[in-house]
């Protein structure tokens, strides 16, 4: 079934005037007039084209998901193929490595992006590499995040919501006939896919970024959806890690990794977790939209679904709202003006409805433009458009995510949720741990301000 993802739909776009593809010639051919007239705006464009200067940019982006890795670079080929005086260099690479250490490693060694997707976004703002979008940029949105009262990203897509991705043989072998209503719903149906006999989850924890989709799952269901500005709070030592809140949170997360997690989950690669999941090695793997396009390309005839998993209360909580992210200018770049130009021409490409809705389509995401987007989306895909358009539905951000006053060290995510790793491998006291993580994490404070 075709769906069109509008502004009423998913409360998030607007339709407006007909974005075009940048770099091509639109030169409108005059009606009538002798043969002189109508070669005259032919000969201009050939002198306009041969009076085009050769540039070239760099671009770098998070590259761990193949799908979302393959459908930027297929962008990039299409706008080189369309303007051949651009050359955009690719310096994207696929690691284990968290995508903020990556960006700081590149900006160590000189090779900082001209075009870079950015995600921490007021980190990289403040340290002054990167500049504000462009003024005539801005109108390809509806209304993004600010910081600092500044527009800093062109927002890629929009936050979607995370869930269980299920075999849906799995769930029929072990009798599930209904999706849980309750957190407590949802553990019984890992007891009946573990008395079959496979793991019920797949997790890819050698990919230190997977580990927030479930961290983030917890602390948006016990601390983010009742209080907002938890990290602000935080900063200013109001509230700890330690507090109830948080220790059952983290509790829940141990014990599932515990009893239900695959017992290879720390040297699974995030890129390997659709292949064990259609191979039948585990039932079910908890992740983002994106990934419903590489379980159909592993296997095609692969049947599954999707849901948000309820919490104790049976409320359904999602990561949903927008945040300062999406390609940004590095501030270098923005001083040369035939880079900037060329750069701003790319964003509009991406952005056209004829090439967005591709790249959309591929890694099933949700647009971020006022421009009506329509393409083909997946029942899986529907799923997530319905939490989206809930407005019975919480939506929050992960940990890191959050920006002003509730911005968090840099640095804390990635050591968090290593603590995490360390705290379920040893069977370790939740509390004890969590203390750590205060001790840690106002020493980063400490450290962010000096």
């Amino acid at each position: 079934m075709k769906n069109t993802i509008t502004k009423l739909s998913v409360m998030l776009l607007a339709a407006t005037t007909v974005l075009t593809a940048c770099g091509g010639n639109n030169n409108n051919k005059a009606s009538g007039g002798n043969a002189a007239a109508t070669e005259a705006p032919a000969r201009t464009a050939a002198a306009t084209d041969a009076a085009k200067k050769d540039v070239s940019f760099t671009i770098g982006y998070a590259s761990g998901d193949p799908a979302t890795k393959k459908a930027i670079a297929d962008t990039v080929k299409k706008f080189m193929e369309a303007n051949p005086n651009v050359t955009i260099k690719d310096l994207s690479e696929t690691s284990s490595a968290a995508y903020l250490d990556w960006l700081k490693t590149k900006d160590a060694v000189g090779e900082f992006p001209d075009l870079v997707e950015m995600r921490d976004t007021q980190v990289f703002a403040d340290a002054g590499k990167i500049v504000e979008l462009p003024a005539d940029l801005l109108d390809l949105f509806e209304s993004p995040p600010q910081v600092d009262g500044k527009v800093w990203n062109a927002p890629m897509q929009v936050n979607a919501p995370q869930g269980i991705i299920y075999s849906k043989k799995a769930y029929a072998d072990a009798g599930i006939t209904e999706l849980p209503k309750t957190y407590d719903e949802f553990i019984a149906i890992q007891e009946k896919l573990k008395a079959t006999g496979i793991s019920p989850l797949v997790v890819g924890g050698k990919d230190i970024f997977h580990m927030g989709f479930w961290v983030n799952k917890f602390l948006i269901d016990d601390v983010y959806s009742k209080d907002p500005d938890w990290n602000a709070k935080r900063t200013a030592k109001t509230v700890s890690f330690a507090d109830p809140a948080v220790v059952q949170a983290m509790t829940d997360f141990k014990e599932l990794f515990k009893n239900y997690v695959d017992k290879g989950w720390l040297s699974t690669a995030d890129n390997q977790t659709a292949s064990i999941l259609v191979s039948g090695k585990a039932a079910q793997l908890y992740s983002g939209t994106w990934m419903f396009t590489q379980i159909a390309e592993a296997d095609p005839g692969f049947e599954f679904g999707f849901y948000a998993i309820p919490d104790r209360e049976g409320k359904v909580n999602v990561i949903g709202l927008p945040s300062p992210a999406g390609w940004s200018l590095s501030a270098d770049a923005a001083k040369d003006a035939d880079k900037t130009a060329a750069i701003k021409d790319f964003i509009r490409f991406f952005f056209a409805p004829e090439q967005y809705s591709v790249y959309l389509a591929s890694i099933n995401a949700i647009p971020s433009t006022k421009e009506q987007v329509t393409y083909e989306t997946s029942e899986q895909m529907q799923v997530a458009l319905d939490l989206i358009a809930d407005t019975g539905v919480t939506k929050s951000l992960a940990i890191n995510n959050w920006w002003g006053d509730n911005l968090i060290p840099p640095q804390f995510r990635n050591w968090y949720y290593k603590l995490l790793q360390d705290m379920v491998v040893n069977d370790a006291d939740v509390t004890e741990y969590m203390k750590k993580a205060d001790a840690e994490y106002d020493n980063q404070v400490k450290a962010n301000s000096l």
